[in-house]
């Protein structure tokens, strides 16, 4: 896992007399991991060897898996639990995990996994469908305990709970007197798998906490008249649940007596709207990738309440642009390829962000409106690097490559990433004059050790984008992309 960046490099540009300047510095104190995340196309053994044939042409070199504790605990669907050993993981079936994970240590993959709802039956409180209402903290120590036996050592990473402050996947999200009621649920089970992790032989696990959805509500207590039981399948506001899980007051002091909780980074999924990735969200607790700073200033202060370890990495652990056709989220399949650039250049400029991510490698099928997921229906993700058909969307050669060109005064800043390269590389960059229907070569210039690389230019274009020969003569070209 790459370590926090801790120093920012200040890329600075001559003047320009007739074309551009590249950057050829090694850029050594920037990078950060991208984890993928395949979901079924990597769990299903019919499709997996497609699939990471593909991630490997991409230039994967991370995966995040979800591992749902309902899909391998013995007797899932039964009320009251099985007599069973459950920290002996010979008592799990754990199935196609086993095989992806496998795979990705033959690679030399790390992997993130993720341990999420939704839950055996046996270890809600009600009993009821989705299981995901206030899971037995002490059977997820068990199970925890468990996970880390079976893949403590395959593992470089470990999350708990996907989406915590959302209602699909953690239930109550809010109290009857509308006020939050998952962030001390989620304490509970954070410290009860962190402690099984230990149990499970891993001394000091590395464990993320929040795994967070971008949007939310700070409190529902103007929504219950008019929404009634409704309300409370609400989100909770992402800074709103972090303050509370941490037992911090809005002002970021210490509001009880919880002591500070080990962690090695804070994950979340800064996922926006239809929009550039640059949009401010006026809710002040929400953070997606153009507020990314609330994110960092929050955690800097719940450092300073000593409720969590100072200096702790953000981990960008699910990230995808919507596209059409999705017509509640999406954008245009070209923009999509742009966006996607811009909020990963936002994350890397961030000297406290260790990772980004992509989710999805082919698209869901298309579903309902947000929020269609808690009253049992689907929303589906359109943020593919294919169609739901196999079909490529500009993003598929984009991600490989990613770049963004920013107006800057009379000229053009240019950044980007050869993600399938080893090391320093060659890189080429073209520009398409506006009225022409031909791309020049506008620098071929060498990459840092990690892959990325910048450029300043004056030469005016409509559209850019590169070029990349692999080592072993694989050609790359990313789509192209306009000025922002």
């Amino acid at each position: 896992m790459s370590k926090i960046r801790t120093l920012l490099l200040t890329l600075t540009c001559s003047a320009l007399l007739l074309g551009a300047v590249g950057t050829g510095q090694a850029l050594a104190s920037h990078g950060q991991t991208t984890f993928f995340e395949g979901s079924q196309d990597l769990l299903e053994a019919s499709t997996r060897p497609k699939a990471i044939a593909q991630l490997q042409s991409l230039g994967v070199k991370a995966l995040r898996v979800e591992l749902s504790w309902a899909n391998v605990a013995p007797g899932a669907n039964l009320a009251t639990r099985p007599s069973f050993d459950a920290t002996n993981p010979g008592y799990y079936a754990w199935g196609e995990y086993d095989a992806l994970i496998a795979e990705a240590q033959r690679l030399h993959w790390q992997v993130l996994l993720t341990v999420t709802s939704p839950v055996p039956r046996w270890a809600t409180s009600n009993k009821k469908a989705p299981y995901v209402t206030r899971p037995d903290d002490r059977d997820f120590k068990e199970f925890m305990t468990a996970v880390g036996r079976h893949y403590g050592s395959q593992v470089t990473l470990f999350s708990i709970w996907n989406e915590p402050n959302h209602p699909a996947f953690l239930q109550p999200q809010f109290a009857s007197n509308g006020a939050p009621a998952s962030p001390r649920i989620y304490r509970g089970l954070y410290q009860a798998g962190y402690e099984g992790l230990r149990a499970g032989g891993l001394a000091r696990p590395r464990v993320l906490f929040g795994e967070t959805a971008p949007t939310g509500f700070d409190s529902v207590k103007s929504l219950l008249r008019r929404e009634r039981s409704k309300a409370l399948l609400h989100d909770v506001a992402p800074l709103a649940f972090l303050r509370e899980a941490l037992c911090l007051n809005a002002r970021y002091k210490k509001a009880g007596s919880c002591g500070e909780l080990l962690m090695s980074g804070y994950a979340h999924h800064a996922y926006t709207k239809a929009v550039p990735p640059s949009y401010v969200d006026p809710q002040r607790d929400d953070v997606e990738i153009g507020t990314l700073s609330r994110l960092s200033n929050a955690l800097n202060l719940a450092a300073r309440a000593h409720a969590i370890p100072g200096g702790l990495p953000i981990y960008l652990t699910e990230f995808g642009v919507q596209s059409k056709p999705n017509k509640y989220l999406g954008v245009s399949a070209a923009q999509q390829a742009e966006y996607d650039a811009m909020a990963e250049h936002i994350a890397w400029s961030n000297p406290q962000v260790a990772a980004f991510s992509q989710y999805l490698l082919k698209d869901d099928p298309l579903g309902g409106a947000p929020g269609a997921s808690v009253h049992g229906g689907s929303t589906g993700f359109q943020t593919g690097l294919e169609y739901v058909n196999g079909s490529h969307k500009p993003l598929y050669s984009g991600w490989p490559l990613p770049l963004t060109v920013s107006k800057h005064g009379h000229g053009f800043s240019l950044w980007g990433l050869v993600r399938p390269a080893t090391g320093s590389t060659k890189v080429t960059i073209l520009v398409r004059a506006r009225g022409s229907k031909t791309y020049k070569t506008l620098k071929t210039l060498t990459t840092g050790s990690t892959g990325y690389w910048s450029l300043s230019s004056s030469t005016p274009g409509q559209y850019w984008r590169v070029r990349w020969v692999g080592p072993s003569g694989a050609k790359y070209e990313g789509p192209p992309i306009q000025a922002h």
